[in-house]
């Protein structure tokens, strides 16, 4: 690529802000007569109707939007020329790891713009074959592999499948050496793993299928059941949650095959562990912790021995052993103990690893099962290292690397000696040592440091007028660390800055880092968001005409909540599946197991203000230019309803004042994003960068 060096030279066509393709002619949206009543305050909500996603009215509407999203798409001079450039930048071999089942060898490989990942297998010889083609499960790419697992010898497999990105599932059952299917397909399997005892059955979790539409009805009721093949799925015994209402329940067989693990939670942080031997029939389940003030699981066992990981009295987590016959917390001693990093263990070849986050990159380091550090992984550069996990009789371990000018690239590790050999390096056609990254850190409003990543084209000049992907997330414990993205090298590629700060909320710095974003300290996310654009104004990385914010579900909620708190700091906001409506979040799916971040409205009337205060939906004001919206969505979503969206959208048409636009794209067949084909994901970025782009006032792409 020929470098550039001037920025005009990057963005050389500037037109007027805002500028639209066409007029914009919004579908009509009728407002309904309800009103909910909270703790005597009465809250108007015109666009319930919208919630309703089996009415004729709503399918309409979202043909209606979508239609006039197009339109306005359609007509912007580069968008093709991004797709293209998408497209082929796409276009490159991806491997997973391989891993061993049976007498096989089994790897997930994508060709380049296949929509789904092809599972290979090799032999003993190197005979290789095609396993399972999720690209044959549907014409148009919308059904997608959603999980997979082997029995304990290999002979036999479970896979999931998921139809137009819903979270209800399928479970397929084949004979792993002639790859027949072997009974009756199981149906409607929520947020489950499946987890084989021996070869002759497996556990699996899922709810009641709920009246009303399955996508958006309250499903608070998990269980775990048990499937022996050959029986009907109706006959499968409930093996825990049967008389006790639980919102999470998952089970889990460890490796000796020795034990149950049972974890059972009512939100997305805090859990019950409970543990069933299985080498003696009928044995009870015994309890370990039934509290939820804090996150635990088995990492392994060695005989009678327990190894766990938790944050209980160890926000940054540690490790702990405990013997079966007297598992409870009193018992538990530390064999790792906890650091000021943030801990995620592993184990595989008869060893512990403990990745540690520094200030949200990784840190590897390796112990055996007393306890002793043998070593530090040396990893390949600054960045995010995940794997380092198999069966306690691998002889290599993999693991992968990437950060954001680095493409995700596979290691072998010798776990004897802590070598590490590049296993596989994809062949990308993107210059890596053309880009720079870099971590600061701001201070937001209250005085707290938050460190950001910025990534950008070397030789960039703070001028004020380099576009700028502002990314976040802030919510539920999760951790956002530097990874490599095709979108995000497209974006910088032409010119753009991509900046991630690690706000609160999440998990970067721990349980008090995650609990300083949460309930009625939610506002400190958002806080950290301003002051992360603030920052990159104010160092003329960009400016107000040129800012993009984006983000994603809790993100969603983040762009929404910080769009309506200032309005004018951004020219461009991108919510995507977010939740938009903090007063019945709850109301819908699985939403009420969200109120440990949360809170619920129900809860108290300084509760219920509180959300009320930053609901995004809620904060729509006339009178107000908010910035050039693109709200993105998809039908199928039953995690955070496609309705939160809708009614955001409905609002923002309605009370949106200047010529700024405000759309919606809804994807067809497509739910919160784990397993949309290439073509659609590619579609959704090319429109996403031309819409962002478009309205920052740029014509045309620089010349590369």
């Amino acid at each position: 690529m020929k470098k550039i060096i001037l920025i005009m030279a990057v963005f050389p066509t500037i037109v007027a802000f805002g500028q639209n393709p066409k007029p914009l002619h919004y579908p009509a949206t009728p407002k309904g007569q309800v009103v909910d009543t909270y703790f005597g305050t009465e809250v108007a909500d015109p666009y319930r109707w919208l919630e309703d996603d089996r009415s004729e009215e709503t399918a309409a509407w979202v043909q209606a939007q979508n239609k006039v999203t197009q339109a306005y798409l359609d007509p912007i001079p580069f968008r093709e020329a991004l797709k293209t450039r998408m497209e082929k930048l796409w276009n490159y071999e991806k491997l997973s790891a391989p891993f061993q089942e049976g007498n096989f060898t089994y790897f997930y490989k994508n060709n380049g713009l296949q929509n789904q990942s092809v599972v290979y297998r090799k032999d003993a010889s190197g005979k290789q074959e095609v396993f399972l083609d999720p690209n044959t499960f549907s014409k148009d790419g919308t059904t997608s592999l959603a999980g997979l697992e082997f029995s304990k010898d290999g002979s036999k497999v479970a896979y999931a499948i998921s139809e137009g990105g819903s979270d209800w599932r399928k479970v397929i059952i084949l004979d792993a050496l002639s790859k027949r299917v072997l009974e009756d397909t199981l149906v409607d399997i929520k947020f489950s793993g499946l987890s084989w005892r021996g070869n002759e059955g497996f556990y699996y979790s899922s709810y009641q299928k709920p009246k009303g539409s399955e996508l958006s009805a309250k499903t608070d009721q998990h269980k775990l059941y048990y499937h022996k093949l050959g029986t009907a799925q109706k006959n499968d015994p409930v093996i825990f949650g049967a008389n006790q209402k639980w919102r999470y329940i998952g089970g889990s067989v460890t490796e000796d095959g020795a034990y149950l693990v049972i974890s059972a939670a009512n939100s997305t942080y805090g859990n019950a562990l409970y543990l069933q031997s299985l080498q003696t029939p009928n044995s009870p389940i015994v309890t370990l912790v039934e509290d939820f003030n804090n996150d635990h699981s088995i990492l392994t066992t060695k005989g009678n021995k327990l190894y766990i990981e938790t944050d209980y009295q160890a926000p940054n987590k540690r490790i702990v052993t405990a013997d079966f016959s007297q598992p409870t917390l009193a018992n538990w001693v530390t064999l790792i103990p906890e650091t000021n990093h943030v801990l995620s263990p592993s184990t595989g070849a008869g060893f512990l690893f403990a990745t540690y986050m520094k200030d949200a990159v990784s840190m590897v380091q390796q112990y055996d099962f007393s306890g002793k550090m043998l070593r530090e992984i040396q990893l390949p550069a600054v960045g995010t290292a995940t794997g380092f996990a198999g069966k306690k009789t691998d002889t290599t371990l993999y693991y992968s690397f990437t950060n954001y000018t680095t493409p995700t690239t596979i290691y072998a590790l010798d776990p004897k000696t802590g070598k590490s050999t590049l296993y596989a390096k994809p062949n990308i056609d993107f210059n890596t040592q053309k880009y720079t990254s870099k971590q600061i850190f701001y201070t937001s409003k209250d005085g707290t440091k938050i460190p950001m990543l910025i990534t950008y084209k070397k030789g960039l000049q703070l001028n004020g007028k380099n576009p700028t992907m502002l990314y976040a997330y802030g919510g539920f414990n999760v951790s956002l660390t530097p990874s490599f993205s095709i979108s995000n090298a497209i974006w910088m590629e032409n010119g753009g800055i991509y900046a991630v700060p690690n706000l609160r909320g999440g998990g970067e710095y721990g349980k008090k880092w995650h609990d300083a974003g949460t309930k009625m300290q939610k506002q400190n996310v958002f806080d950290d968001f301003i002051a992360a654009a603030e920052y990159l104004i104010a160092q003329k990385y960009t400016s107000t005409q040129f800012l993009a914010i984006r983000g994603g579900s809790n993100g969603g909620l983040l762009v929404g909540a910080t769009m309506t708190q200032r309005p004018d700091l951004m020219q461009v906001a991108l919510p995507a599946v977010g939740v938009m409506d903090m007063l019945r979040y709850n109301s819908f799916t699985a939403g009420a197991g969200w109120a440990y971040d949360y809170g619920t409205a129900q809860d108290s009337p300084e509760m219920f203000q509180y959300l009320q205060g930053y609901s995004p939906v809620h904060n729509v004001k006339p009178g107000i230019q908010y910035p050039a919206t693109m709200i993105t969505t998809g039908d199928h979503d039953d995690r955070v309803v496609p309705a939160h969206s809708f009614k955001f959208a409905a609002a923002l048409q309605e009370k949106q004042t200047g010529s700024r636009p405000t759309l919606i794209r809804i994807d067809v067949k497509a739910g919160h994003g784990a397993g949309k084909s290439v073509a659609a994901t590619i579609q959704e970025n090319v429109d996403i960068q031309a819409f962002a782009l478009y309205n920052m006032g740029i014509e045309s792409l620089p010349k590369q």
